[in-house]
C-alpha cells in the first residue's frame, strides 16, 4: 500500500538544470528522489506540477510523492530537508487525497519575471533579476499597454520555443501586472497553463517594447502570426520564478483561484 503526500518546494534554480530528472545533469526532481529513497528505497519518482527550465527558480513547485509507510507530515518535511541540498527545500508537507496529480489538477499558475536597470549589475541581484542596460529607462507605460493584448485566450505559437511539444498552443492569460519600485521591475503573469519558454518570451517581448524595438500596438499582429520569429527575445532564465500554483478545489489542496 502506498501513501501519497503533497509537497510544496522552493529552490534556487541557479545550480540546477531545471526540474525534470536527467541522466547526467543535476536537477531538482533528481535530488528530491535521491533524498526520498534514503527514507524509502522503493519510492517511485516524485511528480511535479511544472517543468521549470535550467536556472529558473520556484517558491511553489507542487510535488506528489508516494511512500510505503505513513509519515507525520512535519517529520517527513524535516527528514527530506535533512537529505536535500541547501538550494532546495520542502516548505510544506501534507497528506494528499487518492487520485490527486499536481500537474493534471492545477488550474492556474503565477510566475514573476524580475528585471533591474542601471549602469551596473547589482551583485546581490545577479542570480535573481535580469539586468537590462540602457541610457534611457524602459518605457513602462508602453510595456503596460502591450501587456493588455496578452490577456485572454489566444494561440501563443509566437511565444513558445520551437521544441515545445504541447498538444495545443492555446493558453489563457488571466493577469499581467507590472510592479515598479525604482529601478526594479516585477512582471507578474497568471494563466491556466504555460508553453515551453512562454513566460520568458513574453517578458523578453515586453522588454523589447520598453526599449522601443517593438510597438505596443503590434502585439495582436504578433499573436496572429503564430510564428516564433515575430515575437521578441527570450528573457534569460534567472529572472523567472514560479510563485504560486492553484489546484482544482475539490482536492482540498491550497486555496481556490479567484
Amino acid at each position: 500500500m502506498s501513501h501519497p503526500y503533497f509537497l510544496r518546494m522552493a529552490y534556487d534554480g541557479t545550480v540546477f538544470h531545471g526540474w525534470q530528472i536527467q541522466s547526467v545533469s543535476r536537477t531538482v526532481q533528481g535530488e528530491l528522489w535521491r533524498a526520498l529513497k534514503v527514507l524509502d528505497p522503493m519510492a517511485p519518482l516524485p511528480q511535479g506540477t511544472g517543468r521549470t527550465d535550467a536556472g529558473v527558480h520556484a517558491r511553489a513547485q507542487g510535488v506528489l510523492i508516494q511512500t510505503s509507510r505513513p509519515w507525520d507530515p512535519f517529520r517527513l518535511l524535516a527528514a527530506l530537508n535533512a537529505h536535500l541540498p541547501p538550494e532546495a527545500r520542502v516548505m510544506e508537507s501534507r497528506e494528499a487525497p487518492d487520485g490527486f496529480f499536481p500537474r493534471q489538477h492545477a488550474v492556474a499558475k503565477r510566475y514573476t519575471y524580475r528585471v533591474n536597470e542601471g549602469p551596473a549589475v547589482d551583485p546581490f541581484e545577479r542570480n535573481r533579476r535580469w539586468h537590462v542596460f540602457g541610457v534611457e529607462p524602459l518605457d513602462r507605460q508602453a510595456m503596460a499597454a502591450a501587456a493588455v493584448h496578452l490577456l485572454g485566450e489566444h494561440d501563443f505559437s509566437s511565444f513558445r520555443h520551437h521544441d515545445c511539444v504541447a498538444a495545443t498552443p492555446i493558453r489563457q492569460i488571466y493577469r499581467v501586472d507590472l510592479d515598479t519600485q525604482g529601478t526594479l521591475l516585477d512582471i507578474v503573469f497568471e494563466g491556466n497553463r504555460f508553453l515551453m519558454h512562454q513566460v520568458r518570451i513574453m517578458a523578453g517581448t515586453l522588454v523589447d517594447v520598453g526599449k522601443g524595438r517593438i510597438s505596443p500596438d503590434s502585439l495582436p499582429a504578433i499573436l496572429e502570426a503564430r510564428e516564433r520569429k515575430k515575437a521578441g527575445q527570450t528573457a534569460p532564465p534567472h529572472g523567472l520564478c514560479m510563485e504560486k500554483v492553484w489546484y482544482r478545489p475539490e482536492w482540498g489542496v491550497g486555496e481556490p483561484y479567484s
